[in-house]
């Protein structure tokens, strides 16, 4: 299970309704790349594609594929604002290793 922090979930909702889309969901998973390995992607997503996994995290609609789900597995997501930027920030229990500056992870 993946959850949305109330913050994130409002973040999300917010970007949805700005972009005039508040109704589709959020396609997020995990890539091969950075200097780890392994980089999270979020994008907006309107229709589930064949073999995903459908989640609803306080109101967010999330769409994952099944290799994402394995690895995303107990994840929750915030939304954090500091001196460095705002952005979501995934806190992964499966991590073993990331890079010095977050975008890129092992498990």
């Amino acid at each position: 299970m993946i959850n949305f922090t109330p913050i994130a979930a409002q973040k999300v909702k917010d970007l949805l309704t700005q972009r005039g889309t508040p109704d589709i969901g959020l396609r997020l998973g995990v890539r091969g790349g950075g200097c780890s390995g392994n980089s999270y992607f979020m994008e907006f997503c309107e229709a589930e594609a064949p073999g995903d996994e459908l989640m609803e995290s306080n109101g967010i609609r999330l769409y994952i594929d099944l290799k994402s789900a394995v690895l995303l597995g107990g994840t929750e997501v915030d939304y954090v604002e500091g001196l460095m930027g705002a952005g979501f920030k995934f806190n992964n229990p499966n991590v073993r290793h990331s890079c010095a500056c977050g975008e890129s992870f092992s498990v």
